[in-house]
């Protein structure tokens, strides 16, 4: 009699072991959020392609490593779409970043990046114009990564 007692004890106790196992995971949703990803479908004008390269390769790399350095973005790539449709981007340009930065946080990055560049705004907007020779941006999009939670 003692023995079922036990038994009918020790069964009480990991039966409520399980149900608080089983509630805690409905509680948890299956993902945790990741890192953020900025992306920017670009078309590129007919016969640009080489000139638009160049510019990627040297000042918004350069720029991109600079953000790096910083710790602003963890890493930056160029995705190029192989065959695209005509309503569809030819490039697309990645910066994965983990953190929105506050209203705070982006004036010093502002004033840090200025300094860094040497060139005044309006020198910056006549640049940014004059690539809408040869390239339109056709989207951004922000992404959050979803992770598995373990």
């Amino acid at each position: 009699m003692y023995k079922n007692l036990f038994i009918g004890a020790l069964f009480c106790v990991f039966s409520l072991l399980s149900i608080q196992v089983v509630h805690a995971e409905d509680n948890e949703p299956p993902f945790i959020g990741g890192n953020y990803w900025e992306v920017t479908g670009i078309k590129i004008a007919d016969g640009a392609g080489l000139k638009y390269a160049k510019w990627l390769a040297s000042e918004w790399r350069k720029s991109s490593d600079f953000a790096v350095e910083q710790g602003w973005i963890s890493s930056y790539s160029i995705v190029k779409n192989v065959h695209p449709r005509a309503d569809e981007p030819d490039l697309y340009i990645v910066r994965v970043f983990e953190n929105m930065a506050s209203v705070a946080e982006n004036e010093k990055r502002r004033e840090a990046y200025f300094q860094w560049v040497q060139k005044s705004m309006e020198k910056m907007q006549e640049e940014s114009g004059n690539r809408a020779e040869y390239r339109t941006i056709m989207s951004t999009y922000l992404l959050q990564e979803m992770k598995f939670r373990q």
